[in-house]
């Protein structure tokens, strides 16, 4: 069994939601603007089963296609937060806790 078909199958549920919720939103996305799973399929590249593929929120397409299908939705700009420092709560914290009781500059010497 190849490594690939490992993680798929042993993938977060958090994380299948997610994807599968994306899918969704793609596919009302499309259909919102009028267009087939062929037009779409063809704006961006890739074979019309991939497209449907894209649209059911499958785990083994990657992660460009996706981005790719969003672009040409003109959905790009709302993936821009996504993963921001800024917004990492946990890591905030973390280095919230890492930083020093004091600080001591260092002693010149004359």
């Amino acid at each position: 069994m190849s490594r690939n078909s490992l993680i798929l199958k042993s993938l977060p549920l958090p994380v299948k939601q997610a994807i599968q919720e994306l899918g969704d939103n793609i596919r009302i996305a499309r259909r919102r603007r009028r267009l087939t799973q062929v037009e779409l399929a063809a704006r961006v590249m890739v074979s019309v089963p991939t497209a449907r593929r894209i649209e059911r929120g499958d785990p083994s397409v990657s992660l460009a296609v996706y981005y790719t299908a969003l672009w040409a939705l003109g959905l790009i700009k709302d993936t821009r937060g996504v993963a921001k420092p800024e917004r990492d709560e946990s890591g905030n914290a973390l280095e919230l806790e890492r930083l020093p009781a004091r600080v001591r500059h260092a002693r010149r010497s004359l």
